[in-house]
């Protein structure tokens, strides 16, 4: 038994950390949320990462993701892949580069599983349409202000992206923690039996609610 999982490994069983290990998750965007649930499904057994980022960390980004001041400027692929390495021993492919429809099929055929938590609405599409063209699951992480959505790919529908700012939105730091929670259940129940459940999620009054 690998020691680092041992409460995840008593409390699912042997079995369930074996299927999560032979599982590719691609994450589309490591921001607020792809961060925090990169590690957050590290550590639950997943062992298998492609991500895809060309962002850089900035100073705003210290209050809402897993960087540090001194990784300030790094490309956060770059520094997920160290922490990843740093923390479980874990390997990562990644992709610093921006997502487009011409290199979205190169780019998103490497996983059995992909994982949209872009900051915008453009990535998001592309991520959207490839899933839908290529039959290959996806579940879409969102939030703003006090709401939060874990949907999949089947009843999810783009953001407009109307008025779009991605450096200048209210975001709650405990609306992050509770989407990444609810987010890693729904991955790990999908792998495990193939249900795909999704929720709505409010901080307000602590409330998930499935769709």
């Amino acid at each position: 038994m690998d020691d680092r999982l041992l409460h995840e490994s008593v409390y699912r069983g042997p079995e369930v950390l074996q299927v999560l290990k032979q599982t590719r998750l691609t994450l589309c965007g490591i921001g607020a949320v792809g961060s925090n649930l990169a590690m957050n499904l590290a550590r639950q057994g997943f062992s298998s990462f492609t991500a895809i980022d060309f962002d850089r960390v900035d100073p705003q980004n210290l209050s809402t993701q897993i960087w540090s001041e001194a990784e300030i400027g790094l490309l956060k692929v770059r520094c997920l892949e160290n922490r990843l390495f740093e923390n479980l021993g874990l390997e990562m492919e990644s992709v610093a580069k921006k997502l487009t429809d011409q290199n979205a099929k190169k780019l998103l055929k490497r996983g059995t599983l992909l994982v949209d938590s872009f900051d915008n609405s453009t990535a998001r599409q592309i991520v959207a349409t490839f899933s839908e063209r290529e039959k290959v699951p996806c579940l879409h992480v969102g939030l703003n202000a006090g709401y939060a959505e874990v949907i999949w790919n089947d009843q999810y529908t783009v953001p407009s992206g109307e008025g779009e700012d991605v450096c200048d939105y209210p975001l709650a730091r405990n609306l992050i923690m509770m989407a990444v929670a609810v987010a890693s259940e729904s991955i790990i129940r999908f792998v495990v039996d193939g249900n795909q459940l999704s929720y709505t999620i409010t901080l307000n009054d602590f409330a998930v609610r499935e769709l």
